[in-house]
């Protein structure tokens, strides 16, 4: 079963799938190592670390397609792709989408804000009209050449129109054709629930942001609601902002490793996380068969 078979299997199954965020291929690998079933690729991650800025629409196609191509090479559960608004019009989200299943890329997520868009839960957000995103949702069911290939419809309407008219917006996505439908920001429990009451029988997708938006919920607690997906964008690359700063901390205080040493992992299992013994295994056997070729001659 390749990676797009798994994740519509996911769909279908009852339970909750939670969706940890990577923003590169090292942090990929380690979510499916985790035992996680799917993996987003975060866009704010991705800003964040490839060009140590905010999530304001300064990422481009060819740059997270450079974030994107590895995560896909070392993983094999599904990758879900940040796709912000397209990367333009309509003829760019074709080539959004072309170049992102091109790839391996298992489902991405397209949003209706307009250029250049900003973090979910951001403020000063600006929506593109119902006409525009059903639009890009459309040139992106088109440019698919795999049904298997999901679309993902993001709304970031109740910051700006409140719930209702995001609501009546998803509902337009989803007769468009979207796959998977995103409600961003809900900001209470009753908010929560009420997105998931209205599009019973459809796979919902929830965004919980520490320090966002929205409440925290457990995976439980959302399954129970009716929620297919529980995306923790952004968990791991502010773990692991927290803990290079603690050990700059150490260092810098200490001038020393030794309290470090506690907070890295070791030698083995760096090693071992990069499969270093198999890649200088594999180079020993085609200098061994060069050596052949030199003999025999």
């Amino acid at each position: 079963m390749d990676r797009r078979e798994k994740l519509v299997a996911l769909i279908k199954q009852p339970r909750i799938v939670v969706v940890p965020g990577a923003y590169d291929a090292l942090t990929a690998r380690l979510v499916e190592r985790a035992g996680f079933e799917a993996v987003f690729a975060t866009g704010a991650g991705i800003a964040n670390t490839y060009l140590g800025l905010g999530d304001v629409g300064l990422l481009t196609l060819d740059e997270l397609l450079r974030a994107v191509t590895p995560m896909c090479e070392v993983t094999r559960i599904p990758l879900i792709v940040d796709a912000d608004t397209g990367f333009g019009g309509y003829l760019n989200v074709q080539r959004t989408v072309g170049e992102l299943e091109r790839v391996g890329v298992a489902a991405i997520t397209l949003e209706d804000q307009m250029f250049p868009k900003r973090c979910g839960h951001f403020p000063g957000k600006r929506v593109a009209t119902v006409g525009e995103m059903v639009g890009r949702l459309s040139a992106a069911l088109d440019a698919r050449k795999d049904p298997r290939f999901l679309i993902i419809a993001r709304t970031d309407s109740r910051a700006s129109e409140g719930l209702e008219v995001a609501i009546e917006r998803m509902h337009r996505y989803f007769e468009v054709g979207a796959d998977i439908g995103f409600v961003e920001a809900p900001h209470t429990l009753e908010e929560v629930r009420t997105v998931a009451t209205s599009f019973r029988g459809k796979p919902l997708l929830i965004n919980l942001v520490e320090g966002g938006k929205t409440p925290l919920f457990s995976a439980a607690e959302l399954e129970q609601m009716g929620y297919k997906f529980m995306l923790c964008a952004n968990t791991v690359l502010r773990a692991a902002i927290k803990g290079v700063r603690e050990a700059l901390g150490a260092l810098k205080q200490d001038g020393s490793q030794a309290r470090v040493q506690n907070m890295i992992c070791t030698w083995e299992e760096r090693q071992s996380i990069v499969e270093s013994d198999r890649l200088m295994n594999l180079e020993s056997h085609y200098d061994e068969l060069a050596v052949q070729k030199d003999v025999k001659q």
